[in-house]
């Protein structure tokens, strides 16, 4: 289900978000806290990879990159800013490791004309709507929460840090800005973002608490 651009982009992302996780406590646990990522990203993909098959469509996981900075059709970046590299590094940095941002994968959706043809009658489904994009989005957001309440039950070895980095992931990719999941809930389904941002806003202060 994935190709190998897209595993590159989960292994290279992995690498990175587990870098500035751990930079400041010197790489403390850097091998147990890079499987968490890479397991709580790979349980995401193939959330929405899943739902989109449902939906007739395909799913391109891809590196997050900003192409414009202002409100005007002009005001764009020369090159992509790959945001999803950018902002773990920079939130590690001023908030000395208090906050360590966590989305920086997004996804794009094909549809699967010649299956919906061949399954509903010609053409009848041969787009796709904000509201399936959100549910897509959804998905994923759903099997991070219940990988997380798995995780807390079986108690995963206390260095992968596995809830509270599920948390983290949530949180974050929830934030409805640019092409993130929360963006895409929040366009496809407001009832629906706003009982997954708040279940998302409950946990992380859970966590802060806790801590």
């Amino acid at each position: 289900m994935l190709n190998f651009k897209e595993f590159m982009t989960i292994i290279f992302v992995s690498i990175v978000l587990a870098f500035t996780l751990t930079v400041l406590k010197k790489f403390e646990n850097y091998p147990f806290v890079l499987l968490a990522i890479l397991i709580i990203i790979l349980v995401n993909v193939f959330a929405k990879k899943i739902a989109a098959f449902f939906l007739e469509t395909e799913v391109d996981i891809r590196l997050w990159e900003i192409t414009r900075y202002g409100f005007k059709s002009h005001h764009r970046f020369k090159r992509n800013f790959p945001a999803g590299l950018i902002f773990p590094i920079v939130f590690t940095i001023f908030s000395v490791g208090f906050l360590q941002w966590m989305a920086s994968l997004v996804f794009d959706v094909k549809v699967k004309t010649y299956r919906a043809a061949k399954r509903h009658g010609l053409y009848r489904f041969s787009e796709i709507t904000e509201d399936h994009i959100g549910y897509i989005a959804a998905a994923g957001i759903f099997a991070n929460i219940l990988l997380a309440i798995i995780a807390y039950f079986i108690g995963l070895p206390q260095e992968m840090n596995f809830v509270v980095l599920s948390i983290y992931f949530i949180f974050f990719n929830m934030i409805p800005v640019s092409d993130l999941d929360g963006n895409k809930i929040l366009f496809g389904n407001m009832v629906l973002w706003a009982f997954l941002a708040t279940l998302s806003l409950i946990s992380i202060i859970a966590v802060f608490m806790v801590i």
